[in-house]
């Protein structure tokens, strides 16, 4: 028996029942005189309700997760590549796997809301992520993954060179910049025919300057317009983004302090077995001084028996 196929056996089970057989398994490693492997079972941490989710699907449904893992792969290898068309292809497949998986996770294990998102994000790390990939495939989570880096997208077709695209805004301001130039060489040449001159040709730089300085105001002000009328669908993800994390520090803190309390109670055992063996030793210290004081008595006699049995002997001749 050795530590992988401990923890195999250990992972597939429901949590509720994970940290009794744990304690059972350490035991038998214990009395079998493994106590290094004892100490590692021991380590074990149990897994979250999700985490147990990802781990029954890589057991008792490895067709469909190597599917998904499959997937993963090749979209990683196309993002390399820069493939537009093969990556178009292999997110549309993403999106299939992922549900078709995350479906199964749903339909066997009773899980909260907090739990399925928890067993998506595990997934989509997954199929992002090679080390993630190894870790869903081997079956022993303890926690659910969230990958943080990029996630593969199809790539933007190469432009043509020359113009870069623009956006609607960007365009408006362009627009608004040509009609300004044209106003300033009007009113600078309405200027000129007056008789104004240079001066009246800085006073119109010069109301350009104010007229831009107002529009960049005026942007930044409808920019700020806009994030405050955000969507509420977007508002509505961050709430249960933070329900989430909130109720997966719960679930931390009740695994903590469940680990905390069954540490108690092995601390608690540890000590009664140590006072009770060292009340043993010294029981049988104190016995092991009467039992010599006893022979050294013994001694004594038997060294004055055997004197007197000499000097007998030698009266008799």
């Amino acid at each position: 028996m050795d530590l992988d196929e401990v923890a195999g056996r250990l992972y597939a089970l429901p949590p509720s029942e994970f940290t009794a057989a744990r304690q059972a398994e350490a035991r038998s490693a214990k009395d079998a005189g493994d106590v290094r492997l004892a100490r590692e079972i021991a380590k074990l941490r149990k897994p979250t309700v999700s985490a147990w989710a990802v781990n029954r699907i890589a057991r008792e449904h490895p067709d469909e997760l190597d599917e998904l893992l499959d997937v993963g792969e090749r979209l990683r290898a196309a993002w390399q590549e820069q493939d537009a068309d093969a990556l178009a292809e292999l997110v549309r497949l993403r999106g299939e796997v992922t549900g078709k998986v995350g479906r199964l996770a749903r339909q066997e294990g009773d899980l909260s809301p907090a739990a399925a998102a928890e067993v998506d994000r595990t997934l989509e790390s997954a199929i992002v992520d090679a080390a993630a990939a190894g870790q869903v495939r081997a079956g022993c989570l303890v926690k659910p993954l969230d990958y943080s880096g990029f996630a593969p997208a199809p790539a933007t077709r190469e432009r043509p060179a020359g113009r870069e695209p623009r956006t609607d805004e960007a365009g408006d301001r362009e627009e608004a910049g040509r009609a300004g130039k044209g106003r300033k060489a009007a009113g600078a040449g309405e200027a000129a025919e007056a008789g104004k001159g240079a001066g009246a040709g800085r006073g119109a730089e010069a109301g350009g300057g104010a007229k831009a300085r107002a529009r960049t105001v005026k942007e930044r002000e409808e920019a700020e317009a806009r994030r405050a009328e955000e969507p509420e669908e977007a508002k509505a993800r961050r709430a249960k983004e933070r329900e989430e994390a909130k109720a997966r520090e719960a679930e931390e803190r009740a695994e903590a302090e469940a680990a905390h309390k069954e540490w108690q109670e092995a601390l608690r055992a540890a000590q009664e077995e140590y006072d009770e063996r060292a009340d043993r030793v010294t029981r049988l210290q104190r016995k092991l001084t009467k039992a010599r004081k006893r022979l050294a008595d013994s001694e004594q006699r038997l060294k004055v028996a055997q004197r007197e049995e000499r000097n007998a002997r030698r009266r008799l001749r």
